[in-house]
């Protein structure tokens, strides 16, 4: 009897990895279609009726989409971007019976489509928000903990993107220490936080030179401007 079941448990076995075998690259192909869906874009598009990369960072994330549409359309795409990566790892996760490494590869993979889509030449977003949703179907958890970490940041030095770069690169330290994962989950985390803070080296490059945006300078710049001409209207 134990040999019989030591046979059938060997038999379940092979048929698991050979079907992870012929649908596991499936996954990851699927991931970064979904990835790839540039909801930014088309929502500027839809009502705007332009190229949102035309405009502001030439981005399609929901940070470019509110400097066209405000804060309802930032809303709307950062949904729709987190949905897509939570989506795709979760799909890759239930037709590969949550097998590490395809679940790593959708995890990659969805990144890696919004920020190289193939539908708009391969100019894409910078992977922010797909990564929040593609964190949060890897480690709920550590996404918090991400998230508050994101947010001393900014509260501190009023930098958004050092927050984003800063949050990005702990997640995977963190999902390493809290939760040990199987490796194969950590290099997929580490390879989409590679991916983001790549996408990220314009703003890399101007907080070094210490010319990057802070949060809210420009209302501040603008409240000055209107004090002044309002002085120059009383002169």
């Amino acid at each position: 009897m134990k040999v019989n079941s030591r046979r059938k448990a060997q038999n379940i076995a092979r048929w698991n990895d050979s079907r992870n075998e012929m649908i596991g690259p499936l996954t990851t192909l699927i991931a970064y279609i979904l990835g790839s869906i540039p909801f930014g874009y088309l929502i500027v598009h839809w009502q705007r009726g332009i190229d949102v990369r035309a405009t502001g960072s030439g981005s399609i994330g929901a940070t470019n989409v509110m400097r066209n549409l405000g804060i309802m359309g930032f809303v709307a795409t950062f949904i729709l971007d987190a949905g897509k990566g939570l989506l795709a790892v979760l799909l890759a996760s239930k037709m590969t019976s949550e097998n590490p490494t395809w679940v790593a590869a959708a995890a990659f993979a969805a990144v890696f489509g919004h920020c190289f889509p193939v539908w708009l030449k391969f100019r894409g977003g910078k992977g922010v928000a797909t990564g929040v949703g593609v964190f949060i179907a890897l480690a709920p958890w550590q996404v918090v903990l991400v998230l508050v970490i994101f947010a001393i940041m900014v509260a501190i030095w009023r930098y958004i993107s050092l927050g984003s770069i800063v949050a990005t690169a702990a997640f995977p330290v963190l999902v390493y220490l809290m939760k040990h994962p199987p490796f194969q989950v950590v290099l997929g985390a580490t390879g989409a936080a590679v991916i983001i803070i790549a996408r990220h080296h314009a703003n890399i490059a101007r907080l070094l030179k210490g010319t990057e945006n802070k949060l809210g300078r420009k209302k501040a710049e603008g409240r000055k401007q209107r004090d002044l001409n309002s002085r120059k209207a009383e002169s």
